[in-house]
């Protein structure tokens, strides 16, 4: 196995044995408390003044995402020149966070995102290691991930292999974490510091609320710089529980260890509702920090949208027509 830094918790990644027995005595989850606690956050109403501030908020959060198999160039430039003018009619509306494509279109869209440094520049996040399956060998996924890097992604969307966790084999994963994180800091990654890793845990093939703390924990000790629901091609994918326990994960999390780790929610969000829901569970459970672009995103396309329109009703007073929006 390979040893990582995590003081001061100490060496428990430094062998299979110390690494399971330490995963293995995490905290329980209570389901019903988790699921209730859930549903308490998202009931909390959201004044108009707080909304319009949660809206523009959620939109510079997002990860806006094409993941088919028909994604073209054009589509690509079509959804990053969206991501920097959500809506054209309207300067003062935030850019979105990220565009997140497949590895071989990075670089079409780093070139319509142009080069630009900085935290509030549109960052081009790509999915990799077989993504979504996560079904290639360590050699595959460390040429899919250093491709990427080197068309000039700044994010990396990796998914960790499912079956080897649900079988026990901890250690493994944990492995393939840090190589792959190994491989954001190679050719490509000096525009502006290393390439970040989300590790996305497929939550909706995990099973229980206790293998998504376990799972959550594993990629933080591996190095992840966010920790990410879903791919969107699994259901269920982003659940406002799930991303309760990752919440509270990340929290504790940086309290044993000082280094804070960031959230990615994805899959299934696509009203404004949702996303304030889940803004406001950020707020509660781990805090303000995490109410920054930089540690908590969704992964959604059709979410912008909605929020475009809403943002236009807080304005205004009406709804813009269907025609406000563009369709992706």
């Amino acid at each position: 196995m390979t040893t990582t830094s995590t003081a001061p918790l100490g060496d428990i990644t430094g062998s299979e044995a110390a690494l399971r027995g330490f995963l293995a005595g995490l905290p329980g989850v209570d389901q019903v408390g988790a699921e209730a606690r859930a549903a308490m956050l998202a009931s909390r109403s959201v004044k108009t003044s707080a909304k319009s501030y949660a809206v523009d908020l959620a939109i510079s959060m997002i990860d806006l995402t094409t993941l088919e198999g028909a994604d073209t160039a054009g589509k690509v430039r079509a959804l990053a020149a969206k991501a920097l003018r959500p809506d054209p009619s309207d300067p003062g509306c935030p850019s979105v966070a990220a565009v997140c494509v497949y590895p071989d279109l990075a670089g079409t869209a780093r070139a319509a995102l142009g080069n630009s440094t900085g935290h509030s520049r549109v960052q081009v996040a790509s999915v990799a290691t077989a993504f979504p399956s996560g079904r290639a060998s360590l050699e595959t996924k460390l040429r899919d991930t250093a491709e990427a890097v080197a068309a000039g992604a700044d994010e990396i969307d990796m998914v960790i292999d499912r079956g080897a966790f649900l079988s026990g084999h901890e250690g493994r994963v944990l492995d393939e974490i840090v190589a792959v994180k190994q491989a954001c800091r190679g050719p490509g990654a000096g525009r502006g510091g290393e390439v970040h890793l989300k590790v996305i845990l497929e939550t909706g093939e995990l099973g229980t609320y206790d293998n998504v703390r376990r799972a959550s924990w594993l990629a933080m000790l591996a190095g992840a710089d966010f920790i990410k629901t879903s791919t969107g091609k699994v259901q269920p994918a982003a659940t406002l529980p799930v991303t309760l326990v990752m919440l509270e994960a990340v929290r504790d999390f940086r309290a044993a260890t000082g280094r804070q780790v960031g959230v990615k929610a994805a899959g299934g969000i696509r009203a404004s509702k949702d996303a304030v829901r889940y803004l406001v569970m950020v707020n509660e459970v781990t805090g303000g920090d995490w109410l920054d672009p930089r540690w908590f995103r969704f992964g959604a396309s059709g979410l912008l949208n909605d929020l475009l329109l809403q943002r236009q009703k807080l304005a205004t007073g009406h709804y813009s027509g269907p025609d406000h929006v563009t369709l992706d």
